[in-house]
């Protein structure tokens, strides 16, 4: 059921009758994009087991449109790169990257794959936006499912939008910390059990 707005009214469509729709052609692109994801994924750490719950019955990425991952970079425009990428591995990166169809958009899963995380040697690369561009980082060691869910919503409405500038997902706050000292207060109830204050 659908609605078709005049100057002042508003007309409700019912199944069994007829109507048309207007919009622009580049926002129709848009949306369509945005809802047909496929998913490249180049796990090479630790992030790869919270980024493989992603794709159970629990996280459901299939709501989002990005539940199929294609293992070919020829069928996929949306690369995960999850964990941490070494000398060794960025050349491959790169050719992946490159043998990807546009529009392509990168995601860096997990802290290693943004920055180099708490590697700080000659063979770990410092970040993939060293090798390729990216254009959602999601931090953490390793981030929740959550916020990788987070991290896809925020690439959905880049692509609503038009928009190629990285962006970074923010923390969800946790409202039982406390704020003068950054950390959650417990304290033991009369029957014995921790309880968050």
């Amino acid at each position: 059921m659908g609605s078709i707005r005049a100057s002042s009214q508003t007309e409700q469509l019912l199944g069994d009758q007829q109507g048309f729709a207007t919009t622009r052609l580049d926002a129709m692109l848009s949306w369509a994009q945005k809802y047909s994801l496929f998913a490249y994924p180049f796990v090479t750490a630790c992030c790869g087991m919270e980024f493989m719950s992603l794709w159970g019955p629990r996280f459901d990425v299939a709501r989002f449109g990005a539940e199929a991952p294609r293992f070919s970079p020829r069928q996929a425009d949306l690369l995960w790169v999850v964990g941490t990428i070494v000398q060794r591995q960025a050349p491959i990166l790169k050719r992946i990257y490159e043998q990807m169809a546009e529009p392509k958009w990168v995601i860096a899963f997990g802290t290693c794959a943004s920055c180099g995380g708490f590697y700080d040697n000659y063979a770990t690369v410092a970040g993939i936006d060293k090798l390729i561009p990216c254009d959602i980082y999601i931090p953490g060691c390793p981030p929740r499912p959550e916020a990788a869910l987070d991290g896809l919503m925020l690439l959905q409405d880049k692509i609503q939008r038009g928009d190629r500038t990285p962006a970074i997902v923010k923390p969800r706050q946790d409202p039982v910390v406390d704020q003068s000292t950054g950390v959650v207060q417990l304290r033991r109830s009369s029957t014995g059990r921790s309880v968050k204050v």
